[in-house]
């Protein structure tokens, strides 16, 4: 069972593609009610692999778990179908700022309400709810969002995915490809929905640098298991965590031989 304060437990889980890449061997994370959970670690560590197994959309790549569980408001998320998570408030944002490109930004938008059968009434209401905290959509409402700049479309996926009404939004690297202005608002604007909603967010991302700032706690992998976890303050504040988990290699391999420890004098001498 899951703690009364946990809305999702995720407990040593493996997953494999195809029956036989391994592509978790190990991850634990908790994501309690109302906090920002940064999920962190370099390309191919398995963040992906991580946040499609929680929203249950492995199967779609021949993917499945192999051991361990995953707990979502006391739903086992192996026997729930991704649409049914989505009814239920976990609500995920794939990689890659997914967009029916021949869509306008208002018609996208409205497809996160129909799993929802919302009436038309909620629906206007969400738009401009949406439009409030995007105000670039509201301006661009009528273009198709496959003439829109890559921010707008991560802005519309993000979006669409809020006129489901998520208790639980799961992103992966929303920073992915964007300019720096453009990361630190998508940022804010999870923060406020956040501090004023208390919407519970999971976010994965290589970009330790920024989700460390605004998530309340992070989780590490590396190779498909869990490293480390902790309040983010203080992971931000440790210099060894970028070099060994987040970094290149060769940022791991001078911070190891920084690191080391320094010949003795005698040994020198000799």
């Amino acid at each position: 069972m899951s703690s009364p304060e946990s809305q999702l437990e995720v407990r040593d889980a493996h997953a494999t593609y195809g029956g036989a890449v391994l592509a978790l061997h190990g991850v634990s994370l908790t994501v309690r009610r109302g906090e920002i959970v940064a999920l962190l670690g370099a390309n191919g560590a398995g963040k992906s692999t991580t946040l499609k197994a929680i929203s249950n959309l492995l199967h779609a790549e021949r993917g499945q778990i192999t051991h361990g569980q995953i707990v979502f408001d006391g739903l086992d998320v192996a026997v729930t179908s991704s649409a049914n998570l989505v009814r239920r408030g976990l609500v995920p944002v794939l990689e890659g700022r997914h967009c029916f490109r021949t869509l306008t930004v208002e018609e996208n938008l409205i497809t996160g309400a129909i799993g929802r059968d919302a009436r038309r009434s909620e629906v206007r209401a969400d738009l401009e709810r949406v439009y409030t905290l995007f105000p670039k959509l509201s301006e661009r409402r009528r273009s198709l969002s496959g003439l829109t700049s890559g921010g707008e479309q991560q802005m519309t996926a993000i979006g669409r995915a809020l006129m489901s009404r998520p208790r639980l939004l799961v992103l992966d690297e929303p920073s992915m490809g964007l300019a720096p202005l453009v990361v630190e608002a998508i940022f804010r604007t999870l923060k406020q929905l956040n501090v004023e909603e208390g919407l519970s967010i999971l976010v994965a991302e290589q970009n330790s640098t920024v989700a460390l700032r605004y998530a309340d706690r992070a989780t590490v992998l590396e190779n498909g298991r869990t490293v480390l976890e902790g309040a983010a303050p203080d992971l931000r504040g440790r210099a060894d965590i970028k070099a060994l988990y987040l970094g290149s290699p060769e940022e791991s391999a001078a911070h190891l031989a920084a690191s080391a420890d320094p010949p003795s004098h005698d040994h020198a001498a000799a």
